[in-house]
């Protein structure tokens, strides 16, 4: 697994200890979704969400987030490889602060470079070739995986 930066604003001391977490994955067109089990163990792929208003995508985050009980939000930043910015960093930024003054739980960002790609082999590895309507979701479950490897070593 390739070791990445968890950006957040915040300590991981804000988190409770134990209870599941979702990751976005958000893209020009959809947003995958993922969660992880309460112990923090396992990240699985969600539905995606459609890309929308943002009272409507709003409205999805904050029933996702109901109907798991979720302790968290971690929002995949797109970094260029060299790990510089780009206009969709910029962007998940801009989501994370709105979604920082939206609810009352901690909302992370965290490096996503190369997960889209990684999801998409994931994906062909178990056979499945038609990848555009899961990538999105498997690609924020990696990103939670991430997030729970860093939490787990406290970087």
């Amino acid at each position: 697994m390739q070791e990445k930066e968890t950006t957040n604003n915040g300590e991981f001391a804000a988190l409770d200890p134990r209870g599941r977490i979702i990751a976005l994955d958000p893209g020009t067109k959809r947003i995958g979704v993922a969660v992880c089990d309460d112990d923090r163990i396992v990240a699985t792929p969600l539905r995606q969400i459609d890309r929308g208003s943002w009272k409507k995508l709003l409205s999805e985050i904050k029933q996702l987030l109901q109907e798991f009980d979720a302790k968290a939000l971690v929002i995949g930043l797109p970094l260029e490889s060299n790990g510089e910015e780009s206009e969709m960093s910029a962007e998940a930024r801009e989501m994370a602060r709105k979604l920082r003054l939206s609810l009352d739980i901690p909302v992370y960002l965290q490096d996503e470079r190369v997960t889209s790609y990684d999801a998409k082999r994931r994906l062909w590895d178990r056979g499945i070739t038609n990848t555009s309507a899961l990538v999105d979701s498997e690609a924020a479950a990696i990103i939670l995986s991430d997030f729970l490897d860093r939490l787990r070593s406290g970087r």
